[in-house]
């Protein structure tokens, strides 16, 4: 078993903040390809507009601008629709979850400032075509450039006032705010918004910590150009990415657990809500056998999530279960970095996924069902798909 790679990180440095056609600049500076990026984008059911990446001198730093141009006006979209243009897409999984993490953030936000219900919140801006072009686009940039694990400097702010369908607002703006809560910031010498909602919202769901640059082996540096021209700082985002040196910690990540005891329902009900509950924005969902009053036997469900999805997956429970109440926990979790590939054996493919721990892979396991799935299409049994799968990394 290979366990001398290391794990590909990528570090956010945005000393002059971080928007979202900022991030997909520094990104194509990186090296993802254009027109890789405009064939995966053309997946998503959203016509009329076009994405083009030029180099451009920021200050006296060269950079990539990363533009789309929508072709007549664009239908509001609400976080619904957008959820059925990515979940309906023909996209990586991978893709479709930093995408739907990314506008849930966004989403949660709005909903927090002007009080509504979060199924309802119309993005306007964020809701755009150039917005929803901006998310995907880097989760398809990060997907293509295997990073394993992310890391950023402290959010600068900016000042003043910028104009939007709310009207004018002051800077920073109340959703970059509201979505930048426990992440450490700082106003910045800067008169303009120089992080925006859609840049916030995309640093909250991939960093894992804040602070200075971790230790690590610098392979290549992409600046992504934004849309102000300054001569004191230049309004660029920097992205560094290589391999991790030395000692690096496992994460430590601050989650939820939700638990109910049910004795008064069947075990296909009980399955049923454990898969519907896997299908959604959840780390983990398990079943615990217990014995309530009486002696009578009953299932205890426990969930574990982070604190974005919380009030989606209790909706979720008392919708679908008979309980009248459910517990909640904050717990601390460490985790190290995981990584999801495809390997071809002889006769299929096989989705795996590896633990990284300290830059190496220490653990490797074969994705149940593109096994199973492989076992029903050759007849080979399933025990020796996840021998093949083992052997074939003991080889490399």
């Amino acid at each position: 078993m290979d366990t001398g790679r290391m794990a590909k990180i990528l570090y956010i440095d945005c000393f002059s903040g971080i928007s979202g056609d900022m991030m997909v600049g520094a990104l194509c500076d990186l090296g993802v390809d254009l027109l890789f990026l405009r064939n995966e984008l053309k997946k998503l059911d959203i016509t009329g507009y076009d994405i083009h990446c030029k180099e451009i001198k920021a200050g006296s730093i060269k950079a990539k601008k990363f533009t789309v141009n929508v072709a007549g006006p664009q239908l509001y979209r609400n976080f619904e629709d957008i959820k059925k243009i990515i979940g309906e897409s023909s996209l990586d999984k991978e893709i479709k979850k930093i995408s739907l993490d990314i506008f849930h953030l966004i989403a949660e936000a709005e909903a927090v400032i002007h009080d509504y219900d979060i199924s309802k919140i119309h993005f306007h801006e964020v809701g755009a075509v150039d917005s929803i072009i901006d998310i995907v686009g880097t989760a398809i940039g990060l997907k293509f450039l295997k990073i394993g694990s992310f890391y950023s400097s402290n959010v600068p702010l900016g000042s003043g006032f910028v104009g939007g369908s709310h009207g004018e607002l002051p800077v920073p703006a109340p959703a970059t705010l509201e979505i930048l809560k426990k992440v450490p910031v700082y106003g910045g010498n800067f008169d303009f918004e120089v992080t925006t909602p859609t840049g916030a919202a995309i640093i909250k769901t991939l960093t894992a910590k804040f602070g200075e640059i971790p230790g690590m082996e610098i392979e290549e540096i992409g600046y992504g150009a934004g849309s102000k021209v300054k001569k004191e700082t230049p309004n660029i985002l920097r992205l560094i990415m290589g391999t991790g040196t030395g000692k690096i910690e496992p994460c430590e990540e601050s989650l939820i657990l939700l638990s109910a005891n049910i004795d008064d329902s069947t075990p296909e009900i009980i399955g049923y809500l454990q898969e519907t509950l896997l299908k959604d924005r959840v780390l983990d969902v398990w079943i615990e056998p217990i014995y309530m009053k009486k002696n009578r036997p009953a299932f205890k469900l426990c969930v574990l999530c982070g604190k974005e999805s919380e009030c989606e997956i209790i909706d979720k429970i008392f919708s679908e279960s008979t309980t009248l109440g459910i517990r909640r926990e904050e717990v601390k979790r460490y985790s190290i970095d995981r990584e999801i590939k495809t390997i071809k054996l002889p006769y299929g493919e096989v989705r795996i996924k590896t633990g990284i721990y300290r830059g190496k892979k220490v653990n490797i396991s074969p994705e149940f069902e593109s096994c199973s799935k492989l076992a029903e299409k050759t007849g080979k049994p399933l025990k020796e798909i996840y021998q093949d799968v083992i052997l074939f990394f003991s080889r490399r």
